[in-house]
């Protein structure tokens, strides 16, 4: 398995709309191990293959605590065909966007239907952080970021600074 680089904002490549998988084969399987090796490495919960420039619609998701075993899902074409009633919010963060959290409303549960890593359909209901996470990573498949949600104002705050801090490490 491979470490690969994670994109961080405002990196345009974050803003592009993923591509459905035509077919799960090793490759596109090979390249989910990958993607979860480097999402345990950065550490987080979620990454979409977006924020590694890959515009597919591929997600890792492991919402495990560190006193239990991994319990990794792979997410393969996603769609959310239910959301529950109940809105709950939420401090997120995210690895494209390091060192930001912003309180977020989100459903508090969703059902989806998606591929798994065989490629088999599968249903998934899911609440809590599983829930959170899904959808945080399903808004990279469509090019957007959790600042995207945020004030006008908070949001140009926020990505002015990863600039400036993304120009600082380039000149080093």
């Amino acid at each position: 398995m491979a470490i690969l680089s994670i994109i961080t904002a405002p990196d345009r490549r974050l803003k592009v709309k993923s591509k459905p998988v035509e077919t799960v084969d090793d490759d596109i399987r090979r390249f989910l191990d990958d993607m979860l090796e480097t999402m345990y490495q950065a550490p987080g919960i979620g990454l979409s293959a977006v924020q590694v420039g890959v515009a597919k619609n591929l997600i890792t998701v492991d919402v495990s605590r560190d006193d239990e075993d991994n319990a990794p899902l792979f997410l393969i074409n996603p769609e959310i065909v239910e959301y529950s009633e109940q809105i709950e919010t939420y401090n997120e963060g995210c690895l494209s966007l390091p060192e930001y959290f912003a309180d977020l409303p989100r459903p508090e549960a969703i059902t989806l239907n998606y591929l798994d890593y065989d490629g088999a359909q599968q249903q998934l209901q899911a609440e809590g952080l599983l829930s959170r996470s899904i959808q945080h990573e399903m808004d990279h498949l469509k090019g957007k970021l959790f600042v995207d949600y945020l004030s006008a104002v908070k949001r140009g705050m926020i990505l002015r600074k990863l600039d400036k801090a993304r120009r600082q490490k380039v000149s080093a």
